[in-house]
């Protein structure tokens, strides 16, 4: 799958987003090795900590049926109703959960709904991650 319909399935799920505190909506679409993609948005808490976001729904959508293997993630989000010009980048919990499972390869792709787009890897984005390497 190319780059520009990995951004559109992010986009869609940015649709899904439950973001009543925050107005803030994400999408991600989640791209492994083998062609499946999974796609999931921020979804918001009144207990904030219970709040998860798209980068993880989508990983723990893949995670939990079974995929270990992931070639790319796309990134989108933007205040409700408004069009982002500056891309969003997955927080901090988000890029420790995707080095879990994906390691300094990961290609990440931060998208802002004015077309700007950015590439970058897990690595570069998340520089000395600590992940199961660290503990054998």
């Amino acid at each position: 799958m190319d780059n520009k319909n990995l951004i559109k399935l992010a986009l869609e799920a940015k649709e899904f987003s439950y973001a009543p505190y925050s107005s803030f909506n994400v999408g991600a679409a989640l791209l492994c090795r083998d062609g499946k993609v999974f796609t999931g948005c921020n979804v918001e808490s009144a207990s904030y900590g219970a709040t998860n976001c798209a980068e993880r729904t989508a990983l723990f959508k893949a995670v939990s049926e079974g995929e270990r293997d992931f070639a790319s993630i796309a990134v989108v989000g933007s205040k409700a109703g408004e069009i982002c010009k500056g891309v969003t980048a997955p927080c901090g919990i988000c890029r420790q959960a995707l080095y879990e499972f994906c390691g300094d390869d990961l290609k990440v792709i931060l998208v802002s709904e004015s077309e700007a787009v950015i590439e970058i890897t897990l690595g570069e984005l998340f520089p000395y991650g600590f992940g199961p390497k660290n503990l054998s």
